[in-house]
């Protein structure tokens, strides 16, 4: 079995599986990323959280209001 042939077999063990999400995936047109969420698809949401008995700040994070979590926009867009 040759060099060749391995390589050729691993890469037809992850030939089928795809991602869902599909988020590196090249698209036809082109896509902006958020300015705002850098495309996370949400921002930090620091609040004040007791935590054994100790006050601390957690981020939970939130949805972004510029993407709506959708972490692209379709074209080009300058920041402004």
């Amino acid at each position: 079995m040759g060099e060749d042939e391995e390589y050729d077999e691993v890469e037809d063990e992850f030939e089928d599986e795809e991602d869902d999400d599909d988020l590196f995936s090249v698209t036809p047109e082109a896509r902006t990323v958020c300015h705002l969420c850098g495309g996370a698809g949400f921002i930090a949401s620091p609040t004040l959280a007791i935590i054994g008995g100790a006050a601390r700040t957690v981020d939970n994070g939130r949805e972004c209001p510029h993407c709506a979590g959708s972490r692209t926009f379709n074209g080009l867009i300058p920041p402004l």
